[in-house]
């Protein structure tokens, strides 16, 4: 046993930083995270390739990628890393050495008065789990998952997901369109066509979503679907700041009816019901392991939406 001890090619510390290098695709972007140096997490690779007698990376001045031999010790050792984890996990939950937590990554897109329905029933069931929430991008959730700074992430779903990453849970999402408290409405309004809401619409500011975010790129394909070529006055990254604004006579807008209920004391928006009705999709994403920690197992399967 010394003797193989004193052989071994590498610790579980280096295959860390070999799985970071390996998911990040940079050695900086590893070294970051781990808290070194782009030079030191170099050395540290370099001394496991000599060790193990091949490369491990294939290194551009562009990119950095596994080769034959890292794709091997990347997939057959992750269960191992994982495994250890676990394990380390059950240690602290049984004596009481660290209190378990759950850090989960909101995207900016969702309105924060989806968060209860979230967090709600968890809380309830997992009471001595302290809850680290964030409100990021959808892509920086998603690097953030893949990279285990994030044990889960709720966003809009990306066109492509990492291969070391899986959604659990699906939601649908419906929006309203939104005006100011002081916007006329005809007499007994009713569900609106299209033709009658581009009249009853025309001429004014549109306040939408970023372009950018997956939100954004759905909503404007929906739109343009219909002949509704909008370009807004103004683009946000989050719908509370949009219901805000639109409650101050600065437009109109099209946000998720579950954003509202919280400003529906003091009647900040009107609602205009419509026949054509936009819908996103919402998600959970977590890594794929063989066995979720039961804290993230809960957390997944008490989402309310």
């Amino acid at each position: 046993m010394n003797e193989y001890l004193a052989t071994v090619p590498f610790d579980l510390y280096e295959l860390n930083l070999f799985h970071l290098v390996a998911e990040t695709g940079s050695f900086t972007k590893a070294g970051q995270q781990a808290g070194l140096t782009q030079s030191a997490i170099t050395r540290q690779i370099r001394g496991m390739e000599d060790r193990l007698g091949v490369a491990l990376f294939e290194r551009t001045t562009r990119q950095v990628s596994l080769t034959l031999a890292g794709r091997l010790l990347h997939e057959k050792s992750g269960p191992i890393l994982d495994a250890t984890s676990e394990v380390l996990r059950h240690l602290q939950h049984e004596f009481h050495l660290v209190p378990r937590t759950l850090r989960v990554g909101v995207a900016r897109s969702i309105g924060l008065a989806c968060l209860p329905g979230f967090f709600f029933a968890f809380q309830r069931k997992f009471p001595d789990v302290q809850l680290q929430v964030v409100q990021q991008s959808s892509r920086e959730i998603l690097d953030a998952v893949e990279a285990k700074d994030l044990d889960a992430g709720l966003l809009c779903p990306p066109p492509r997901l990492a291969r070391g990453l899986q959604i659990t849970h699906r939601f649908k999402d419906e929006f309203t369109l939104i005006v100011p408290p002081q916007f006329p409405l005809p007499a007994n309004f009713t569900r609106a066509s299209f033709k009658t809401l581009r009249k009853l619409l025309e001429g004014q500011r549109w306040l939408l979503i970023d372009r950018e975010c997956n939100t954004g790129k759905q909503m404007r394909r929906w739109m343009n679907g219909l002949g509704w070529r909008i370009e807004p006055a103004m683009e946000l990254d989050g719908f509370d700041v949009i219901v805000n604004l639109v409650s101050l006579g600065m437009g109109v807008s099209l946000v998720p009816h579950r954003v509202l209920p919280i400003y529906e004391q003091r009647r900040v928006v009107k609602r205009i019901p419509a026949r054509d009705r936009f819908a996103r999709e919402l998600v959970v994403v977590v890594r794929k392991n063989r066995q979720q920690p039961e804290h993230l197992a809960g957390f997944v399967e008490n989402v309310l939406f």
